[in-house]
């Protein structure tokens, strides 16, 4: 792996001394074992330790197919699947390539008793297979982690939609976690020129996520005016929405959990803040009852901030926990855009709220290709910005995935892959200066 970094460091290596550097037969790699998915049987989620299951391995340099591109990998991020696949919830990951596998012989590859995770990366392409002519070897790239066949009429129109839609490194193997990733050529996407290495990669999954679901015409469809509730409004996913409701023009209506993450909301420009421990909202009276009271005081809490208004769009994404609160403060008409449910996965809400209101729920997964270009030409342009708050070496992954499970983080949590250091791969310096506060805004947080 000296003679690919070196060739990346030295800033002038040429797109043929790219494609003629020799590729290892093994790289190193964040796994999960297959023989292990039973090793938190009995236990609760929380108590679950990443750090058990994650393993840095060498693994086998994978066959590349037609229309695939190796990348080095100069760094990575954490995401909640990479959490979940670590936990082995809500099932296996095994489960998602052994489906895969049985698809077609190239998708065999996939199929092992290892999983290599990770949905993120910035990096260098290495080497491309047959049938690609848009990235060539020493391009700097970013990818998006949506992983498509194609060979269905469904996916045409929205491939979202494709039978065969996966997510990279979560539901396909030889994710970005690792020295080399191996991606569809349609994954890539340019890296920014005035981000580092590990401020390119954190953005990726929730960047494109937050996009969909709060500004396509397939998400939330945001105008400007519209009242926006964010819940975890400086987080991973809400530190885009956050970004994305005040560069669109709409009024971002912030929940956060206490005054730091207050204070970032503020520094983005965001004027209306909920501070759910200061205001002590129990929405749920135990395990089985929601409080209705409860989301009436929140409703109320709302009008307050926008002058009698309420919500247009809800950017839900925490789930059980405040599903049906978030049913009952948006208008009538309005929208729920829902992804993740990082909270539970089994919603409760009062459908008189939803259907004597004619509000809609709208289901929200990641982002089609177009989708994910324009969150990244975004980020590009300086016009959103990422949320990397603290960055560790790929040897202690365990103990990344650890702290986003423990909600010990905040913002993004980055992952040094190939590059030695953090603050390696800015090419244009003038362009990060004009941004430089934006985007450390949650570093250290």
């Amino acid at each position: 792996m000296q003679n690919i970094l070196d060739a990346i460091l030295a800033g002038d290596t040429t797109a043929e001394d790219f494609a003629a550097l020799d590729l290892p037969e093994t790289y190193r790699a964040v796994t999960v074992h297959k023989d292990e998915v039973d090793m938190f049987e009995g236990l609760e989620s929380r108590d679950k330790d990443p750090r058990k299951s994650l393993h840095l391995d060498d693994v086998p340099l994978p066959e590349l197919g037609p229309g695939e591109a190796y990348v080095a990998v100069m760094a990575s991020a954490i995401n909640y699947n990479t959490v979940w696949t670590s936990i082995f919830e809500p099932v296996s990951t095994f489960g998602f390539l052994e489906r895969y596998g049985r698809l077609s012989p190239l998708a065999k590859r996939h199929d092992l008793p290892y999983h290599v995770v990770g949905s993120d990366l910035a990096g260098v392409v290495l080497k491309t297979g047959p049938g690609v002519h848009s990235w060539q070897p020493g391009t700097e790239v970013v990818a998006h982690c949506l992983s498509v066949e194609l060979e269905h009429p469904d996916g045409h129109g929205d491939t979202m939609l494709d039978p065969e839609q996966r997510i990279w490194g979560f539901e396909t193997n030889f994710g970005g976690l690792a020295q080399i990733a191996l991606v569809k050529a349609n994954q890539l996407m340019p890296k920014p020129a005035h981000l580092t290495w590990e401020e390119a990669a954190s953005p990726g999954l929730v960047n494109c996520t937050a996009y969909r679901q709060l500004v396509s015409k397939n998400g939330g469809d945001m105008k400007q005016g519209d009242n926006v509730l964010i819940w975890g409004a400086s987080g991973g996913l809400g530190g885009f929405a956050t970004q994305y409701a005040l560069n669109g023009g709409a009024t971002p209506i912030c929940v956060v959990s206490n005054d730091e993450k207050a204070e970032i909301c503020r520094s983005m420009g965001a004027e209306l803040i909920i501070n759910r421990s200061e205001e002590g909202y129990r929405f749920w009276k135990d395990e089985r009852t929601q409080d209705p009271r409860e989301w009436k005081r929140f409703g109320a809490k709302i009008r307050e901030l926008t002058g009698g208004e309420d919500i247009d769009i809800v950017f839900e994404h925490p789930g059980r926990e405040t599903f049906g609160a978030s049913v009952y403060v948006t208008r009538k008409g309005g929208t729920i855009t829902t992804c993740a449910s990082t909270s539970g996965f089994m919603h409760e809400y009062d459908n008189r709220y939803l259907w004597m209101n004619l509000k809609r729920i709208i289901s929200s997964h990641f982002a089609n290709y177009r989708e994910s270009w324009e969150a990244n030409r975004l980020i590009a342009k300086g016009r959103i910005h990422p949320t990397l708050s603290r960055t560790y070496a790929l040897d202690e992954v365990g103990q990344a995935a650890l702290d986003v499970h423990q909600n010990a983080h905040q913002g993004k949590v980055g992952v040094l892959c190939l590059a030695p250091e953090e603050g390696l791969g800015v090419r244009d310096e003038e362009m990060r200066a004009q941004h430089i506060d934006a985007i450390n805004r949650f570093r250290g947080v």
